[in-house]
């Protein structure tokens, strides 16, 4: 077993649930950096990552120390090397990472080496979901119809899945027909934390993800974002990504929705308010009373967003709602006991504590109304209201009461809210009967 160095002297055994669990205290390091008691919830998470990793060579206490002092280092450019827990990937780019490392087995085998020490190191999840095509519809077997019709289209691709899933340890293939990657991410496969087993460290859940919209499961308090495929494939191999420690804005979320607003209608507001402050490349941090009255579902569509708002992430802390979510979702009742113990122990918890963020965005939740935006950019904003003002009719005529417009939105959006989910299915059910 690997051991970190642990120059600070952080690491230690804790009661958390029903079991002792050995976790690198990042409130212990108060001492040396004060600061880190005002640390965004975010950073706290990047600087557990490097107690866990640091080896004075790659990652060295002037890492740490540049992560700990972030509040009166905003703006620089240090770099740090982050080493996410967890891999997930979508079919398209993932089976092209997979290909790279059968290939890179091959060429081994062929030198004389051992293939089977090409491998992933660290936990890889493979969701299958990229690839249908909706070949039948307005029937009761029409998923079935479709899936079966996949499996025939796809075969080739699919048994080079299932081989990879045999003979590649710490690989986790999700078939298809059992929903979008950034759903099944987050109802099924995110722990929120787990054990290292190189360390045997208990430790926040992070992850990266070969799709943009890695970003949803930042609404369960889960650390990610997306990267390219060699990024990814570099981290199934145990390389960490390199980046610059970055600038937290923080959105202080006031105020209770009203009747009839989705998350929908919220995001396109977040949208259009952070891509107008500017985000690109910072980390944005939800807090604030308004985060009570908003489900998992709900945070996660407003996480999902983070590419149209430009942030690398958008994270909501862990709190009541998460646990459950998480109990509601099937997770087994000692896991989410020991998440809330190690979350409150940790100071990942959501709490009143003002910490110290490069700036703050106040949003209040109970002005947001019905919305739609496009057609093309979600930051194109408008009232529902004013929509028959902006919205140019066809041959001159004017919208009224009645007219139809076809509209869309990103589906991944909405797939982890059961209420935008229901909300559009009788809405498309109304629309017919009438």
């Amino acid at each position: 077993m690997n051991t970190p160095l642990d120059s600070f002297g952080v690491r230690k055994t804790v009661a958390l649930g029903v079991a002792p669990a050995s976790v690198m205290d990042v409130q212990a390091l108060a001492a040396p950096f004060p600061a880190i008691r005002r640390l965004p919830v975010s950073l706290l998470i990047v600087l557990e990552n490097l107690l866990r990793h640091e080896d004075g060579e790659r990652v060295t206490q002037d890492s740490i120390a540049s992560v700990a002092e972030r509040a009166s280092r905003w703006g620089r450019n240090d770099e740090i090397l982050f080493y996410p827990s967890r891999v997930v990937m979508q079919d398209y780019a993932g089976l092209v990472a997979l290909i790279d490392l059968a290939t890179m087995r091959e060429r081994v085998r062929v030198a004389g080496g051992d293939p089977a020490n090409v491998k992933p190191v660290k936990p890889v999840d493979l969701v299958i979901d990229h690839s249908l095509i909706v070949n039948h519809a307005r029937s009761s077997d029409a998923a079935e119809r479709n899936i079966e019709e996949e499996y025939k289209l796809n075969r080739d691709r699919f048994a080079f899945a299932k081989w990879a899933q045999k003979s590649l340890p710490n690989l986790r293939v999700v078939p298809p027909g059992n929903g979008i990657i950034h759903q099944v991410n987050l109802e099924r496969l995110a722990e929120v934390a787990r054990v290292d087993e190189a360390t045997g460290l208990l430790h926040p859940e992070s992850q990266i993800g070969t799709d943009s919209h890695t970003t949803m499961i930042n609404g369960l308090g889960v650390l990610g974002w997306g990267v390219g495929g060699i990024e990814a494939a570099a981290s199934m191999l145990g390389e960490p990504v390199s980046m610059l420690v970055p600038d937290v804005i923080g959105v202080n979320l006031m105020g209770t929705p009203r009747a009839g607003v989705l998350a929908t209608d919220i995001v396109l507001n977040i949208v259009e308010i952070l891509r107008a402050k500017g985000v690109v490349d910072k980390f944005v941090e939800f807090f604030g009373p308004g985060i009570a009255g908003l489900s998992v579902g709900d945070r996660a569509t407003i996480a999902n967003m983070a590419p149209e708002y430009g942030a690398t992430c958008g994270y909501f802390p862990i709190d009541e709602k998460t646990l459950s979510y998480l109990r509601l979702t099937g997770r087994d009742a000692a896991s989410v006991a020991r998440i809330g113990d190690y979350a409150k122990f940790a100071g990942l918890w959501a709490n009143d504590i003002l910490r110290d963020y490069t700036d703050v965005v106040e949003i209040d939740l109970s002005t947001i109304g019905r919305t739609v935006a496009g057609p093309k950019r979600p930051h194109d904003r408008m009232a529902l209201a004013e929509a028959n003002k902006t919205v140019p009719a066809p041959s001159g005529a004017k919208l009224d009461h009645g007219d139809i417009v076809i509209a869309a939105i990103t589906s991944c959006t909405n797939t982890s809210n059961p209420r935008a989910m229901v909300t559009a299915g009788l809405l498309a059910k109304n629309a017919v009967a009438l």
